[in-house]
């Protein structure tokens, strides 16, 4: 059985304390992991009440057990960029394959008013989770590292 912790405020981790979110995060993300640090950031601004911040992390357990976490923040924009932005999922690789990954994001969707972009690498396996789901692409993204 699946079940869910929603995170949207500091005070709200229980079973799953940040610490643990950011570690399993960073355990499970893979070659697409970020540091630790970037991980908590995220989540910070997430855990924020400022206008046209916050968001919400959801945490889900498989039995019992931590199987996935998802991070997701307000951008602040609306109609030319999403309102939403899904900048982490992972799940456990031992409950992969079980549909965990799609009923997290499905709940986050059900949570979140307006738009949800992600980020996601080319040969990234999740693309066609994210695919059945609805998402679809609209641009490639380019990058500059401003190193002022």
């Amino acid at each position: 059985m699946l079940t869910f912790e929603i995170i949207k405020e500091e005070n709200e981790f229980k079973k799953t304390n940040r610490e643990q979110c950011v570690n399993f995060l960073h355990a499970h993300l893979d070659r697409f992991r970020d540091d630790k640090q970037d991980i908590s950031k995220c989540i910070d601004y997430a855990m924020q009440k400022d206008c046209g911040k916050g968001g919400l992390i959801l945490i889900a357990y498989y039995e019992e057990e931590l199987a996935g976490v998802l991070v997701m923040n307000k951008t602040g924009m609306s109609g030319f960029i999403p309102e939403n932005i899904l900048v982490y999922i992972a799940v456990d690789p031992k409950f992969r394959g079980k549909g965990i990954g799609g009923k997290i994001i499905e709940k986050a969707i059900s949570m979140t008013k307006g738009n949800i972009k992600l980020h996601v690498e080319y040969d990234n396996p999740a693309t066609k989770l994210y695919e059945r789901i609805g998402f679809k692409t609209k641009y490639a993204e380019m990058r500059f590292e401003n190193k002022k």
